[in-house]
């Protein structure tokens, strides 16, 4: 029964993206906005489509219905509810389903969004491209990657039960979904970006549509990649969270060149430039997630995360090259069309150091990227020869990189749009520099040294300062004019939140929690020691300024597992419980270490031996500097992301050409009248800060302007 409504639930969701796709192909060819508008019913099907094939799988890995090969190879009877659960997207085919229900859901709130505008051609093109990516997915599922096939022969009594390594840890729970949630949803924004080339409506409007969305996707894969750094430093048992394995890798490639996307395309909302550029980066985002998916569901690569050898590895790679192909040969068709009104005028300015950080992060890009397939190419080329690209070659080229983007985030928020001037960077930067400079002075002092660790730390002072004083301009503007509208001292400090919303200021939210980040990388990765101590029950030992003592052992035994924990006591405090487990009969036996985690280190640690004889036990330590740090700034981004989707004041684009301004009153915004302005005035020249608040008042530092929020897409819509 399952089975059959699994594959009743697959092929609803596959029927309903081949019609929709063929209806809207209709009402486009006829003309026809009626027929676009009944499209629209097909979303809802492709998600109620994945809605019974989920619910078939997650009935019959409960039930432990084993006569679905699917079920018998990653559940069993001892299988907790939990893992059970978890158990659909421990494997290739369940992963797929993940993904499909995952499309069905943004292809349905992408149409219900859109519905006033159904019979729009923009939109109509964009729901098609998703129709289309939906059937390719749900076509997986009916054939090399159908989840719902029976075994055959006699159905076993008893499954296999999931890897021992997902069942290990409730993170598994959470770390996908939230990946997939990220990968899927840059399916939109490619979605719209053909649809403007293919409709020739390559204007900002299509940015607007989709900026939020980008946001979404972008800050899912974010907690997904933080959650994958978190559940490898709890569960694999070698004392670190990014190995630059090839399947981390898959996630962090769309995750950079979505970040370069989130930036550069505010240059084109605000300036009119970077059209070419800007649709570059949405459909490689939306390429190197199906990258991605080929790296960890084909069986090329071997990895910890990858998934076991299959038949979808072909079929994976050739949508890609057709993603690829389509938007690189759209942006070729409408090349005329994407020229931009202006250039830059500087690049000592905001769109200048924008330029930059893309620049950045598309290198950042290309040697993560290199280092992921380069032992593949290299061993097709090779007649099986095999070769292997490790950390020295990811920490040796990206680490210069990453510095150079703290740099970038401590001077952009400071810089104006257009130009800039030595003397407006001396008042806006001269107090984050030195507290920067104050920061390695003391670290020197401390006993702190090593070049990358000290530019690593000043840096992140110097860009947490700049972001700082970002949000307390904007927080201080945002009192000032509540003030000014006759509110009260205490409600006008209640109003002072909105100093926190809106692009701008939720970004440098993100740019502090970006910044805890690579002050705990720094740490970690720079002053961490490891090694291993020998000790009999009651022995005493010290290692790296901390001493672990070996209280005792237990045996413990749950219906899935049976583990052999030893007790140690950290520092004369709390004992924690590394153990060895054994997940089942006849599977590998897997370590799970235990942390004593505080803000300023943690001491990691893990059985490496268990003496036959009842001597002395083999311990691994691990001591670790500002390791929550990571997760604290992974916390916080997620937060900054959420304050940049509430929308801000909105504003009028500046004038995408380099033209003198007309109003000193409102420099950089075009239409309005007025004598043309003395170019020696403070404004004129750039020497004071043209940007406001989201309620101007008089200042002698005015605050950061919030970035403008796009204009509205439709009669009562806003993006």
């Amino acid at each position: 029964m399952n089975g059959t409504l699994g594959h009743i639930g697959v092929l609803l969701g596959f029927t309903a993206a081949v019609v929709g796709m063929v209806v809207i192909v209709v009402g486009l060819a006829r003309g026809r906005t009626e027929t676009l508008r009944r499209a629209r019913v097909y979303a809802p099907l492709i998600l109620l489509g994945g809605v019974v094939a989920v619910a078939a799988m997650q009935r019959a890995l409960i039930t432990h219905d084993f006569s679905l090969t699917y079920v018998a190879d990653n559940n069993s009877r001892s299988t907790p509810l939990l893992y059970s659960i978890t158990g659909m997207w421990s494997a290739l085919a369940g992963s797929i389903l993940l993904w499909g229900i995952v499309l069905g859901g943004y292809t349905t709130a992408m149409v219900w969004r859109f519905r006033a505008r159904a019979g729009d051609q923009l939109v109509a093109w964009a729901t098609l491209v998703m129709y289309a990516v939906s059937a390719f997915f749900f076509a997986l599922m009916l054939g090399p990657a159908d989840p719902f096939t029976h075994v055959s022969g006699a159905i076993p009594a008893n499954g296999l039960g999931p890897n021992v390594l997902l069942q290990d840890n409730p993170l598994v729970l959470f770390h996908p979904p939230m990946l997939y949630l990220g990968f899927v949803g840059f399916t939109l924004p490619f979605a719209f970006a053909v649809a403007s080339l293919i409709t020739g409506r390559v204007d900002e409007d299509w940015q607007g549509e989709t900026r939020r969305w980008t946001l979404f996707a972008w800050t899912f894969l974010t907690v997904g990649i933080v959650l994958g750094a978190w559940w490898s430093y709890q569960v694999l048992g070698w004392g670190g969270f990014w190995a630059w394995d090839p399947v981390e890798n898959a996630s962090l490639l769309p995750w950079l060149v979505g970040t370069a996307y989130l930036h550069s395309v505010m240059v084109q909302q605000r300036r009119g430039l970077l059209r070419v550029w800007n649709l570059s980066l949405v459909i490689a985002t939306f390429s190197l997630t199906i990258l991605g998916t080929f790296l960890t569901r084909s069986g090329v690569i071997q990895s910890v995360h990858a998934f076991s050898t299959s038949t979808i590895g072909p079929l994976l790679l050739g949508f890609f090259g057709l993603v690829l192909a389509v938007g690189v040969g759209l942006i070729a068709w409408r090349g005329d069309r994407l020229r931009s009104p202006g250039g830059i005028d500087s690049m000592v300015s905001r769109e200048g150091a924008f330029l930059a950080n893309n620049l950045l992060f598309v290198l950042f890009t290309f040697i993560v990227l290199l280092g992921t397939v380069f032992p593949l190419l290299y061993e097709a080329l090779n007649s099986g020869a095999q070769v292997a690209v490790g950390a020295p070659y990811f920490n040796r080229l990206v680490i210069p990189l990453g510095l150079a983007l703290l740099f970038l985030m401590a001077v952009a928020p400071a810089l104006p749009w257009r130009k800039s001037s030595s003397e407006v960077m001396q008042a806006r930067l001269a107090v984050p520099a030195s507290l920067g400079v104050l920061v390695v002075v003391a670290c020197v002092l401390g006993g702190i040294h090593g070049i990358e660790p000290l530019l690593a730390f000043g840096l992140g002072a110097f860009a947490a300062a700049s972001a700082g004083r970002a949000l307390v301009l904007s927080v201080r503007g945002a009192w000032r004019g509540a003030r000014a509208a006759g509110m009260a001292p205490a409600r006008a400090a209640l109003a002072g939140w909105r100093g926190f919303v809106g692009r701008a200021n939720g970004g440098m939210v993100v740019h502090i929690g970006i910044v805890i980040i690579a002050v705990g990388l720094a740490g970690a990765t720079a002053f961490g020691q490891r090694g291993t101590v020998v000790l009999v029950r009651g022995e005493t030992s010290s290692f790296a300024g901390h001493t672990v003592e070996f209280v005792g052992t237990r045996l413990v035994r749950s219906p899935s597992h049976i583990s052999q924990e030893a007790l140690i006591r950290v520092d004369g405090g709390a004992v924690f419980t590394p153990a060895i487990s054994q997940f089942g009969t006849g599977t590998q036996a897997v370590g799970t270490p235990a942390i004593d985690s505080s803000v300023a280190s943690d001491v990691y640690l893990t059985i490496n031996s268990i003496p036959d004889n009842g001597g002395a036990w083999t311990f691994g330590v691990v001591v670790q500097p500002l390791v929550m740090w990571l997760w604290i700034g992974g916390a916080l981004v997620v937060v900054g992301s959420v304050l940049s989707a509430i929308p801000g004041r909105r504003r009028r684009p500046t004038d995408p050409v380099s033209a003198p301004v007309t109003d000193a009153a409102s420099p950089g915004e075009p239409g309005i009248s007025g004598p043309a302005p003395d170019r020696t005035s403070p404004v004129a020249s750039g020497s004071v800060d043209p940007t406001v608040t989201d309620v101007p008042v008089p200042s002698r530092e005015p605050a950061p302007e919030p970035e403008p929020e796009p204009q509205p897409v439709g009669a009562g819509e806003a993006p």
